[in-house]
């Protein structure tokens, strides 16, 4: 019983390695809505491994070693992965310029920095009630979002006869932004409660609101917007994040 007790957690987020590996595989094969649903579910599983461990008092340095490694590959593989593969088209040319590798290497930019933005967070022991710098599931959702719209479009299958059409100067750039951001000094909400006073959440309230909002009002074309929303409504409560 203490066995199953200490390591449920630890089997939540191997699940949520497993799912970011599945994602992984059907991202390379195109296949981005599958990809999507396994991001999806490595999200809800890196909820509650933590959720699990804090619950039946299963806390270790094992688990958290482990969290990190899961989300590597569910967070960090991922997302570089689908910049990799909005810059394939573009092959080795830039700014007029033949390029001695094809660009969509940079994309993997994206991995690196959520790689040593998860170390630091391992290191960091302020970041109980927010974030330093954008957190690797928040850039998931940024960078997914975003291929997940444009493949969507491409398809036809919603919006009408909208489209969004980025340059590989754009690309690049919001790799170059993305990467920042992980390892920026910005304070990020965190849903982590330190108090249930009222004027302690007005942070999160905001975004919870601004949220539900965006995903209404634009529906798949606002995921990506969601992440733009947190990272500016973080931006504008900086003096309350502690």
């Amino acid at each position: 019983m203490n066995f199953i007790k200490n390591n449920l957690a630890n089997a939540i987020t191997l699940g949520n390695l497993f799912s970011g590996c599945v994602g992984a595989v059907h991202l390379l094969n195109g296949d981005y809505q599958t990809t999507a649903i396994c991001i999806i579910l490595s999200l809800i599983l890196d909820f509650f491994d933590g959720f699990v461990a804090r619950a039946l008092k299963a806390n270790s340095n094992l688990g958290t070693q482990l969290d990190s490694l899961a989300d590597m590959v569910s967070f960090g593989f991922i997302p570089g992965l689908a910049m990799f593969k909005m810059l394939e088209p573009f092959g080795n040319e830039l700014l007029g310029m033949q390029l001695p590798f094809e660009i969509k290497y940079f994309g993997f930019l994206i991995t690196l920095f959520s790689c040593l933005r998860l170390a630091i967070f391992n290191l960091d022991e302020d970041q109980k009630y927010y974030f330093k710098g954008l957190n690797t599931p928040s850039n998931t959702i940024l960078i997914f979002g975003i291929y997940y719209v444009i493949q969507t479009l491409q398809s036809g299958n919603q919006f009408g006869t909208l489209s969004i059409n980025f340059s590989v100067e754009i690309l690049l750039l919001l790799t170059v932004i993305s990467s920042w951001l992980l390892i920026s000094p910005i304070k990020m909400i965190a849903m982590k409660f330190k108090s249930m006073k009222l004027q302690d959440n007005y942070p999160k309230i905001a975004l919870l609101i601004g949220v539900i909002l965006i995903l209404i009002i634009f529906k798949t074309v606002g995921i990506p917007l969601v992440i733009l929303y947190y990272i500016l409504i973080s931006m504008i409560f900086q003096k309350q994040l502690k």
